[in-house]
């Protein structure tokens, strides 16, 4: 599929404070062309956007219900009642869990926690939840990453006698639960000044003014960052504000003093000699804690993450990264199945959205499988499966398209869904399938935009490789934590052309190891293209190529040098 090249460019204005950072800060027109489409317009902008401080956190009560919140928690924690924290089963839920019950146990005896089972639960606040609390004894759950729809179940609780604190970070409906608070910044009633914390994020503002009210000093919520910041690179949300501070002191954390369980899943990445990223996160800490819910229970990641013992810890690292492995292999296979469905009926292939359905595929990996299909078709995506008598499954959107809206529009068919614009879930009865995939159609053929149908790659800025200096690259690091809102900068260098020395590499001789020069100097870049080795004949014949990438750091052998990690190529014509 081609990619849409789509270069970003200032207004006057904005090419005027461009203009005037490049000379306050001695930084090149390029960088602080950088920040001023991150939203950073004056000396002071830079100052808080290059050194994040936690004193810029806001204050928690700002939050509608916090208050109220820190009342029945305490009241709680001086009766000794029973405390049940309780959470989703994927990366946010469980991290959340993890860092409340790990704060928590450290003052009082009574509390444990609680993670539905994907499979004969579902999703969110179960009936099983709420009776295993109310046979036990619990009078306060606090759930995490999920709570903001549940107005029956916890109606329900509350005719138990079980009180619900519920913090979550998704869109709630008209009518909130009955629950002693709702905290959630995407309330339409709160002050709240940064709407897109994570689940935890959501979650450790509790512990943050639970903190402020019974003089527990700050430092003892330090150690709670690096789960903090697992949950706000997996579950993809912005990394700017409030977020790019919890991110930053995170990642801090995560390098130099994780907590014992989480050091265990570091190393059983291979990540315990490196530096860690955003990145690492998404791609490799993430999915191994992730596996546990989508391969057997959810429950196992929070035994492992609040762990202070070293062998245990070791052996569920372990399983989390077999269930990985297992989890790897399923998901290619249903990905397959998928496909070929998509190729083999011409119908499907006209449609503007995908609605896939087989009552055997796993649950757990479903939502894998949707963001695949939606990368490879570009379309918005459901896939379907069958779980405890009702179709279940997971949706992921394009660029740009509300994807939440869409399955709202048929929420009369649906039995429950929740999530928001890029990804969601929902189930559905069996018999109204058809319906639904018919009138999800309607609706996205009716409202997505010509653009939103075709990838796209955002260019920040036009480069010659005699821009790309240590001084350059220096101040570039300096831009991180990427994410959503602060993404990895991507460079376009125009009419590059082979040094002579560039090669097909990898085992199937697929991907590009690049050395490229080009006309501003003598400088020979390298480069690596993961899986266009369709570019090698043009690269040979000296045709000039322009080339958009990511500026990396690579190190080898003991040397560290910048490399490009092209992203796409476009040959003149």
């Amino acid at each position: 599929m081609i990619n849409n090249w789509i270069y970003r460019q200032l207004n006057e204005e904005e090419e005027s404070i461009q203009q005037r950072l490049a000379e306050d800060l001695n930084i090149s027109p390029v960088l602080a062309k950088l920040l001023v489409e991150r939203g950073v317009h004056t000396y002071e902008d830079a100052r808080h956007f290059f050194r994040p401080d936690l004193a810029d956190l806001h204050d928690p009560f700002l939050m509608a219900d916090m208050d109220k919140a820190v009342e029945r928690l305490t009241v709680a924690m001086r009766r000794n009642e029973k405390i049940l924290v309780y959470g989703d089963y994927d990366v946010d839920g469980t991290t959340s869990v993890s860092m409340v019950y790990k704060f928590l146990k450290q003052f009082v005896g009574n509390v444990d926690f609680y993670i539905p089972d994907r499979y004969t639960e579902g999703y969110g606040i179960s009936i099983r939840g709420i009776d295993y609390a109310a046979a036990h004894h619990f009078t306060l759950v606090v759930a995490l990453d999920c709570g903001i729809k549940a107005v029956e179940k916890v109606k329900y609780a509350k005719e138990l006698g079980v009180d619900f604190i519920i913090c979550d970070h998704h869109t709630p409906d008209a009518v909130l639960p009955p629950a002693v608070a709702v905290l959630d910044p995407k309330r339409e009633d709160c002050p709240y000044p940064y709407k897109h914390l994570s689940g935890c994020g959501v979650g450790f503002k509790l512990l943050q003014a639970l903190a402020q009210v019974n003089n527990v000093p700050f430092a003892e919520l330090m150690p709670l960052l690096d789960l903090v910041t697992l949950s706000i690179a997996s579950d993809i949300v912005p990394i700017t504000g409030e977020n790019r501070v919890l991110a930053y002191y995170g990642l801090r954390r995560l390098n130099t003093a994780p907590s014992v369980g989480v050091k265990g899943i570091i190393d059983v990445c291979g990540l315990g000699d490196k530096e860690i990223t955003i990145s690492d996160i998404v791609f490799k800490i993430g999915p191994r804690i992730n596996a546990s819910g989508r391969m057997k229970l959810a429950s196992e990641a929070v035994q492992l993450l609040v762990s202070r013992d070293g062998h245990f810890v070791r052996q569920m690292s372990e399983t989390l990264n077999g269930y990985n492995n297992n989890r790897k292999e399923l998901d290619k296979h249903i990905t397959d199945e998928a496909v070929a469905m998509l190729t083999s009926d011409d119908s499907l292939a006209r449609k503007k959205s995908i609605v896939v359905y087989n009552p055997r595929w796993h649950k757990g990996v479903v939502g894998i499988v949707a963001s695949r299909l939606s990368e490879e078709f570009y379309r918005p995506t459901i896939v379907l499966t069958k779980s405890n008598g009702l179709v279940s499954g997971s949706a992921r959107s394009v660029r740009g398209f509300d994807l939440y809206g869409a399955i709202e529009s048929c929420r009369d068919l649906l039995e429950n869904f929740g999530g928001h614009r890029y990804a969601a879930g929902l189930s559905i009865r069996e018999e109204n399938v058809q319906a639904f995939a018919d009138r999800f159609e309607q609706y996205v053929a009716g409202n997505i935009l010509e653009e939103q149908t075709h990838p796209q790659i955002d260019i920040d800025a036009v480069l010659q490789f005699k821009d790309i200096t240590p001084k350059f690259f220096r101040v570039l690091k300096q831009f991180e934590p990427f994410g959503p809102g602060n993404m990895k900068p991507v460079f376009v260098s125009r009419r590059v052309m082979d040094y002579g020395t560039s090669r097909l590499v990898g085992k199937d001789q697929e991907h590009l190891k690049m050395e490229l020069i080009d006309s501003s100097s003598e400088n020979v870049m390298n480069g690596i293209a993961f899986g266009m080795c369709r570019y090698n004949g043009q690269l040979k014949s000296h045709t000039p190529l322009d080339i958009c990438y990511t500026l990396e750091e690579n190190t080898f052998g003991g040397t560290t040098s910048i490399q490009l990690m092209v992203r796409d190529i476009k040959a003149e014509a």
